[in-house]
């Protein structure tokens, strides 16, 4: 009967999908995305009230929050339809959910303690007769000075029903609350709220040059973070599998990022792996629901042994064409953006507490709604940021359903010179609320160094952070072999 509850609340969510934006499901089996034309008699709509949290980002299931001396988050209680009659969950602190994940997931998330959550002495989310969604339940958390900042904690919440006849839907009855605690770690956050992706070319690039751009009034650094351009996706015709490889600079970066990254993020910034394809008919949208699996594993393990906080998934080169994989070979689809929706999906599953940051380009120039693990999942719930093409500007909401305008990336810099964003085109950002900015190929031994891209990021200082920037003139070599 739950199953069938779940599938109705499914029904609603792909009827509002018609009437958003044209996303049409034309199936709701777990694993099939083909996007086509609907039969509007699959949904049928029944008496059920069913309810389901989200958090202020309108994330379901988790959130991921970092945190310094004191952080807190803020929840609500959703319902498919106006009730009836006044109906309530309660929130509790709860460790055996955690303990349930770990296991199903072969994880080892530890707890962040108890002590240190605070909750209301009544911790009740309440939805009126009449109404939809309640008015949110704030969860506070305070540091106790001895947790590792490099670690994720979590804090482990049961959801239950205490009033109204409510069903809450298949796993909904739980969120877990992954926490970092950066109390006494340098920080890149600025007050504007705005982050700088620095896309680097690590082939002849050294990641530290980074380091050497401050801002004189606050002292923070302007770089947010790295996205190490790139690692490439490999379909190995022997075992069938789809892999992560390396070129030898990528690899000697990794190898030895104690060296050329931590020191990065013990500044604060983050540090993503690129992920684009190679050549070999293999891409980011023809990967069948079980192969991204495969592959969430496998980038999974990537970002657990050399200490990554994201990914960026950059959909180029795959040549899909001169193969056609999925006529032949088992594990491939006919390429769909739906497909790399599952992948991205398959990765956030894995490790909710990671960032999956998408190159809005060619066929992911968009990132469809999916129906998945019994519902229909919106881009928004596991994408943490998305940036456009080099120059492009516009609202990505219908591109990526769910995504907050402060997660969006406009006006991206190809700082070869190929485009160079205008003081007018960064305002026009600040003025939209986007507060997500990209350059690529950063050198200081660029030719163009002095006159294009140093100028461009004193721009950036100016216009997103209202200061003036710093640069210490230290360039790092590429020193590695």
């Amino acid at each position: 009967m739950k199953n069938m509850k779940y599938l109705n609340l499914l029904k609603l969510q792909c009827m509002a999908l018609l009437m958003l934006g044209g996303l049409f499901i034309s199936s709701c089996t777990e694993d099939d995305m083909t996007v086509g034309t609907v039969d509007e008699k699959l949904y049928e709509f029944h008496d059920d009230l069913l309810g389901y949290l989200t958090d202020s980002q309108g994330k379901q299931l988790a959130s991921n929050v970092e945190f310094r001396s004191s952080g807190d988050l803020l929840l609500y209680l959703n319902l498919t339809k106006k009730t009836t009659s006044d109906c309530a969950v309660s929130v509790v602190y709860d460790e055996n959910v955690l303990e349930d994940y770990n296991v199903r997931n072969s994880a080892s998330y530890e707890l962040f303690p108890q002590s240190q959550v605070m909750l209301p002495e009544e911790a009740v989310l309440e939805v009126k007769a009449g109404e939809k969604k309640s008015s949110p339940l704030q969860i506070s958390f305070v540091s106790n000075g001895e947790l590792s900042m490099d670690k994720k904690y979590v804090i482990p919440l049961k959801i239950n029903v205490i009033s109204g006849n409510l069903d809450l839907v298949q796993e909904e009855n739980t969120w877990l609350v992954f926490v970092t605690d950066k109390t006494g770690m340098p920080d890149c956050n600025k007050a504007s709220g705005v982050k700088i992706f620095s896309c680097m070319e690590v082939n002849d690039t050294n990641p530290l040059n980074n380091l050497s751009f401050t801002l004189k009034n606050s002292k923070k650094l302007l770089i947010d973070a790295l996205i190490m351009f790139s690692g490439n996706m490999m379909y190995n015709r022997e075992t069938g599998q789809v892999t992560m490889k390396y070129n030898a600079n990528v690899q000697a970066l990794l190898d030895k990022n104690e060296h050329y990254l931590k020191p990065l993020q013990d500044h604060g910034m983050k540090v993503f792996m690129g992920i684009m394809p190679d050549h070999d008919g293999s891409g980011l949208c023809n990967l069948a629901p079980e192969t991204c699996r495969e592959f969430a594993l496998e980038i999974k393990a990537m970002c657990d042994a050399y200490n990554l906080d994201g990914i960026f998934l950059d959909e180029e080169y795959a040549d899909y064409n001169d193969y056609n994989l999925y006529l032949t070979v088992p594990g491939f689809v006919r390429p769909a953006a739906s497909a790399c929706s599952r992948l991205a999906y398959e990765v956030h599953k894995l490790q909710p507490e990671k960032d999956i940051m998408i190159y809005a380009y060619s066929t992911i120039y968009s990132l469809p709604a999916i129906y998945v693990d019994g519902r229909t999942v919106q881009s928004g719930e596991y994408v943490t940021y998305a940036v456009r093409d080099y120059g492009i500007a516009g609202d990505m909401s219908y591109s990526f359903p769910g995504l907050p305008k402060s997660n969006m990336g406009l006006y991206s810099q190809e700082y070869t010179g190929k485009f160079i964003a205008s003081k007018a085109n960064l305002q026009w950002m600040v003025d939209g609320g986007y507060k997500t900015h990209m350059i690529f190929a950063m050198d200081p031994y660029r030719l163009n160094f002095e006159y294009q891209q140093l100028p461009s990021m004193q721009d950036i200082a100016k216009v997103f952070f209202d200061d003036e920037l710093v640069y210490d003139g230290v360039k790092y070599p590429k020193d590695w072999e």
